[in-house]
């Protein structure tokens, strides 16, 4: 096999390696590699297939427990919910191909996600997604964030399966280059989890679903770099999706598991072909032989190297058992896909690739897939000199609050705060009609788990999954490790908020270059943040996705990096989904009770507005130290929430996050249409912290008032510190009292507000 001659720089430029990788590959093959092979090389050791720059930082997760069944190193996490469920679920990102193409690339970012899923033999039950903009003020955000969501919207609603949460944030750091992070759940439908790794020499290798094109070629490497003005040229990175034939795909690949005829299965997203075979080559400690002339193409004259690198949608690699390859491609081609046999499983463990009757690339499997680089970095021993500047700014900084309605209706047109209904009305939240709860209505979305096939139990169909994404973006940018921490302890909190218990998570670590000191302590920081909380919240990680130099090259030449963002998807165990609550009041006379820090304490360092919204709303600036996490009382606000959602006590439930405590207790107001009258007894120089401030494990709730003496002592035998607010009335007033000063405004005002703060920057009118 001979080594065509090409400009080695050029080629490695293209490729995103380094002359440190060339000199490595040419160890490994003990030779020069082709060009294919560099192209190979180049998708598989970008940081998006191999996380070169953040392997072992991701080696410090906790990732067992005692309903983790498949943790991180397969296409989804899978953990068992009892009686016969299983879940599977994952999180990835399709930033930049977003960022240039925003409707193709939300729509395939959706369409991978749902083959993660499915090629573990899960049947998609829900998607969830967690979005990130620059300012609406910008024509080009208002672009973005139109293209992304109906992307989104497309993808989900014609596959079928529905989008039920999620979360968008604006941030000028998100200028030109968006978060796009999409979240699927499904059910395993088959009796043994479909894992990747080949197994059986001489088992046929067959490939299914759309044929192979032009289109996403190099976008694994193309991810791994920051965004610039020629990111537009790359637009052929993006690939094309096409829902209607993934359902089809959907439907062929669980039969086709089902039958028990599948060994080993790997869809084909970043890197294509090349990651698929390399993968489950290396997986299985064997090797793969792929014939490119037996793969079907949707264009003439395609090299070895589009054919390795293209990133077609939907598209799947089995190794099936031998002699029934045939009856499987024919299941194959009933739902209308491509299905055909394209190489063989070999006992030498390389990927060895033909074309044309010639050996087009032959490569180690584990050099491709296993044994990849990682690239060094000498962790900060302190904080950035800048964060720890930041650090010194203190809440006396901040004008007297002169008028609090006026800042309550500012905060709830915050377009991070105000109703995302502009953006969930376009997506199908009810289709396959297990939706219980979605988005808007509660702190976590919540899906009916229906009896399994052949279960006679009726109560089965009461419990259902909860699911969320959180990230605190901009605590996270003033300090990764409580950020981090604090994203996990919100996602468990907004899943307690629903009456469900948090079992594991998947993360997606959306981050600037790691290889700037402050990059990498970032990333370090935020992992160390994640990892702690989850220990101290027994919820394991499964898995996940590292996004990488998300950052923006300015007409200068300087980069805009983005907030580091680590969000965390978090799914739990509803045992009796008639139990669940919501966020809005239920009735007049229900007492309103705070649960976590009280909002009277000054000093108490889980609690306060560095890094807050409100800080932003009324002096713009990021600055100070965000409120350090307390585990002990999380957990203990949490158990004591679900207890009391569990026997049936509460009316309602929504935590204290953005915007803080009269954001939230106005939110309440805005989904339920009541009133409340409310006190808290405290001075004027403390009332800004207790109405805006954030953190402290908070929980607004509102007690059923037939239910008072149950709840009281429930709340007796906790720990939990318990605020009494004040009370749910029956008209449209709000009205908050704190000391001589009082926040009077009525449920209409305050909706009017949250709901045009979207609509009224993109252009449309807001919603009745």
């Amino acid at each position: 096999m001979s080594s065509p001659a090409y400009d080695v720089s050029a080629a490695l430029k293209q490729e995103g390696l380094k002359p440190s990788d060339w000199q490595e590959i040419c160890r490994r093959l003990r030779r020069e590699p082709n060009r294919a092979e560099l192209g190979m090389f180049g998708v598989m050791w970008s940081e998006h297939c191999c996380y070169r720059n953040s392997r072992p930082l991701l080696g410090g997760f906790p990732t067992e427990g005692p309903r983790i069944l498949v943790g991180p190193g397969e296409n989804a996490g899978v953990v068992d919910l009892g009686d016969g469920h299983r879940l599977a679920f994952k999180i990835e990102s399709h930033n930049h191909p977003s960022a240039v193409e925003p409707f193709q690339g939300a729509a395939t970012g959706v369409g991978g996600i749902l083959r993660d899923i499915f090629t573990m033999g899960a049947r998609p039950i829900a998607l969830l997604n967690a979005l990130r903009f620059g300012p609406l003020e910008d024509p080009v955000n208002v672009g973005l964030i139109e293209g992304v969501v109906a992307g989104i919207a497309h993808y989900g609603n014609c596959v079928g399966v529905p989008t039920v949460g999620g979360e968008v944030a604006f941030d000028p750091s998100y200028g030109g280059n968006p978060l796009v992070n999409a979240m699927a759940l499904g059910l395993m439908e088959t009796e043994e989890i479909v894992k990747s790794g080949a197994q059986g020499v001489g088992n046929p290798v067959v490939y299914v679903g759309s044929t192979t094109g032009r289109d996403g070629m190099g976008g694994a490497s193309f991810a791994s770099a920051e965004l610039s003005a020629d990111s537009l040229d790359d637009r052929p990175a993006v690939q094309v999706g096409d829902p209607f034939l993934e359902k089809g795909l959907i439907e062929a690949c669980l039969e086709a598991f089902a039958s028990g005829d599948v060994v080993a299965a790997q869809d084909m997203g970043a890197a294509g072909l090349t990651c698929s075979c390399s993968e489950m080559a290396a997986k299985g400690g064997l090797g793969v032989e792929l014939d490119l002339d037996r793969v079907p193409a949707r264009e003439d004259g395609m090299t070895a190297y589009e054919f390795l690198l293209s990133e077609s949608q939907e598209r799947m690699l089995f190794v099936v058992k031998a002699g029934r390859e045939d009856t499987l491609m024919q299941r194959f081609r009933r739902w209308g896909l491509q299905a055909a046999v394209v190489g063989q499983v070999l006992q030498e463990p390389v990927v060895r690739v033909l074309h044309h009757g010639d050996v087009a690339a032959e490569v180690p499997a584990t050099a491709l897939a296993d044994d990849t680089p990682i690239e060094q970095h000498e962790l900060l021993k302190e904080p950035p000199a800048d964060l720890q500047e930041l650090w010194q700014w203190k809440e006396s900084q901040l004008p007297a609050l002169e008028d609090p309605a006026a800042v309550l209706l500012k905060l709830l047109d915050d377009p991070t705060i105000a109703s995302k209904r502009w953006v969930h009305r376009q997506y199908d939240q009810q289709v396959l009609a297990n939706t219980v709860v979605s988005s808007g209505v509660a702190d976590a979305a919540v899906v009916r788990l229906r009896p399994q096939q052949g279960e006679g139990s009726m109560a089965t169909v009461q419990r259902g999954v909860a699911v969320t994404v959180d990230c605190p973006n901009r605590w996270v940018a003033l300090d990764p490790e409580r950020g981090a921490q604090a994203a996990v302890a919100e996602a468990a909190r907004n899943l307690s908020c629903v009456g469900a218990e948090p079992l594991a998570i998947t993360d997606n670590l959306n981050f600037p270059s790691p290889e700037t000191p402050k990059g990498y302590w970032q990333l370090a920081m935020a992992c160390r943040g994640i990892a702690d909380a989850c220990r101290a919240l027994d919820t394991p990680v499964t898995g996940g996705n590292v996004s990488l130099y998300n950052e923006t090259r300015r007409d200068d030449g300087t980069l805009q990096p983005i907030h580091p963002t680590p969000v965390i998807g978090m799914v739990g165990l509803v045992e009796n989904i008639e139990r669940v609550v919501g966020l809005g009041w239920r009735q007049p006379g229900d007492a309103v009770l705070l649960l976590g820090v009280a909002p009277y304490e000054q000093n108490d360092d889980r609690l306060g507005l560095a890094g807050s919204s409100y800080q932003m709303q009324v002096s713009g600036v990021l600055a100070g130290r965000p409120p350090r996490v307390d585990f002990a009382l999380e957990r203990a606000v949490q158990e004591l929430l679900r207890r009391a959602i569990t026997v049936g006590v509460l009316a309602s439930a929504h935590d204290s996050s953005d915007g803080g405590l009269a954001v939230a207790l106005a939110e309440s107001s805005i989904a339920s249409g009541f009133g409340v009258a409310l006190w808290l007894d405290v001075s004027i120089e403390c009332l800004t912290r207790a109405l805006f401030a954030e953190g402290g494990a908070r929980v607004a709730i509102s007690v059923k008032a037939e239910c008072r003496q149950q709840w009281d002592q429930l709340a007796a035998e906790s720990t939990v510190p318990i605020t009494e607010l004040g009370v749910v009335t029956d008209g449209e007033a709000f009205r908050i009292q704190g000391g001589d000063r009082h926040l009077q405004l009525s449920v209409t005002e305050l909706k009017r507000a949250h709901q045009k703060g979207l609509p009224r920057r993109i252009g449309g009118e807001a919603e009745s």
